[in-house]
C-alpha cells in the first residue's frame, strides 16, 4: 500500500507524538523532537524522525532510562 504525502505526514506526526509522550513518561525530554521534512517530501517509504539535538543531562537521563529497562 502506498500512502499520499499527506498520510505519510501524518504518519510520522503521530509517532512523534507518542514517542513524546512516551520520553515525558520518563523525564525526558528532547525539544527538538520532530518530523524530518526533507524526508516527508520524498515518495518512498515513510518520512524519519529527528531526535534532534539534546543537551548532556538530557543524553545522560536517557542513558540512565534505557539502561533501567535493559537491566531492571
Amino acid at each position: 500500500m502506498v500512502l499520499t504525502p499527506t498520510e505519510r505526514i501524518q504518519a510520522a506526526e503521530e509517532a512523534v507524538r507518542e514517542l513524546k509522550e512516551a520520553l515525558d513518561g520518563v523525564g525526558v525530554v528532547f525539544p527538538s523532537l520532530g518530523v524530518e521534512r526533507v524526508s516527508a517530501a520524498g515518495t518512498y517509504g515513510l518520512p524519519l524522525v529527528d531526535l534532534g539535538r539534546c543537551n548532556l543531562d538530557t543524553a545522560l537521563r536517557l542513558a540512565a532510562v534505557l539502561h533501567e529497562r535493559a537491566h531492571p
